[in-house]
């Protein structure tokens, strides 16, 4: 399980397994509060969360627009 960076608590990351086939960039936030799962494409979009109330998700959100090329250079390292 790669953690990608840390924000405030949440920490950002993907799964080494991610599906068969591997389902399509996409970034994982957990904290003790809950966890939340992020599309990077076509644009950056909620996928699923639990716990988090919708001030954090827009929150969150945000800080995987600002870091998204991170996440997915990150993403395409781990996956080759």
């Amino acid at each position: 399980m790669p953690v990608i960076f840390r924000y405030k608590g949440f920490r950002f990351f993907f799964y080494s397994n991610e599906g068969n086939p591997r389902e399509p960039v996409h970034v994982h936030v957990r904290s003790g509060e809950g966890e939340a799962k992020f599309w990077l494409r076509p644009t950056v979009q909620l996928d699923d969360s639990n716990g988090f109330d919708a001030r954090t998700l827009r929150e969150l959100l945000e800080v995987v627009e600002q870091n998204a090329a991170l996440i997915e250079r990150v993403w395409n390292e781990h996956f080759g």
